[in-house]
């Protein structure tokens, strides 16, 4: 059988299939589907400084091959997590990622720094997708300024791997994939999801109580895997492809395309055992086109 291992920064995956935030719960909620053990990695929800009450309802909508959603990072703060979650998921026998937002810079890196101190909590992906207060309401993520303050403080603070995750609302994702190296970012994530919106045409509303909201599923893949082969081209750190994700298929469209892991969000919500499904298709191509290892096909494109 092929290898199946690959190393983002300073942790090792048994395989690159791993979830993304947001759409896997803190795992145990997947527990009865999925061995979890039998995953790369597992992202759990976005976590914040202090507790996020979330947006108003509706905050989902359904649109073609994907969805719409404004949650809102709903969560009960780094101070729960820690106490409260943490326990529950420290001996889960696969690395344990935790997704770290903020609406301040010093939010992030008091965040990051709490989770530092978990001795096992591996990495961090850092969501510079937020808005920034005090500039705007502007996304840390969509300047290259922005996103290279945000790392740049919390590497201070946060001396494991660190994963950024990458907004994909942006006019050249490429310079901010740089910026965010430069700063000392271990791997790079993406993409977050598309802004979206729908409409309800009886009622002439919104279907989401703040009007617009991100769009993922399989409708963004097409652009989240043309971003990902730029990044991947662009810098010299792993990249983690997601995006519309659901099969084997796709996964190995990203890993050929420079990703060295993947992500799995949207389609968990379709089938809850999706992850391992593409954990062993992938496996089986490997076998089938006799590759020793998926490290030899990660960014194999011919283009």
């Amino acid at each position: 059988m092929a290898q199946l291992g690959v190393s983002i920064g300073q942790m090792s995956l048994k395989n690159p299939v791993m979830t993304a935030s947001g759409t896997f719960g803190y795992g145990l909620e997947y527990a009865d589907f999925v061995p979890l053990n039998r995953l790369g990695g597992i992202v759990v929800k976005g976590t914040t400084f202090e507790p996020r009450s979330g947006n108003p309802y509706p905050r989902m909508a359904e649109t073609a091959s994907g969805m719409l959603n404004c949650v809102g990072l709903q969560n009960k703060g780094v101070d729960y997590f820690c106490k409260t979650i943490y326990p529950m998921i420290e001996n889960i026998d696969t690395n344990m990622i935790v997704n770290v937002s903020g609406s301040t810079i010093d939010a992030y890196a008091a965040c990051a720094g709490r989770i530092n101190e978990l001795e096992n909590i591996p990495a961090i992906e850092l969501n510079i997708s937020c808005p920034n207060v005090k500039e705007g309401g502007m996304s840390f993520g969509v300047t290259c300024q922005g996103a290279a303050s945000v790392v740049r403080e919390v590497r201070k603070h946060y001396d494991k791997t660190l994963i950024v995750k990458l907004s994909p609302n942006v006019t050249d994702i490429t310079e901010i994939a740089k910026a965010c190296e430069a700063e000392g970012a271990d791997s790079l994530s993406l993409i977050n999801t598309l802004m979206g919106m729908a409409i309800d045409i009886e009622k002439r509303k919104p279907l989401l109580s703040i009007n617009t909201g991100g769009l993922s599923g399989p409708a963004v893949k097409p652009v989240a895997l043309r971003m990902v082969w730029q990044v991947a081209r662009a810098v010299k750190v792993p990249v983690i492809g997601m995006g519309g994700i659901s099969s084997a298929t796709d996964a190995i469209e990203f890993l050929m395309a420079g990703a060295t892991a993947i992500q799995v969000g949207t389609a968990n919500f379709l089938d809850p055992s999706v992850t391992l499904k593409i954990r062993d298709g992938i496996e089986d191509w490997l076998d089938q086109h006799g590759c020793a290892s998926v490290t030899d096909i990660i960014g194999t494109l011919e283009a």
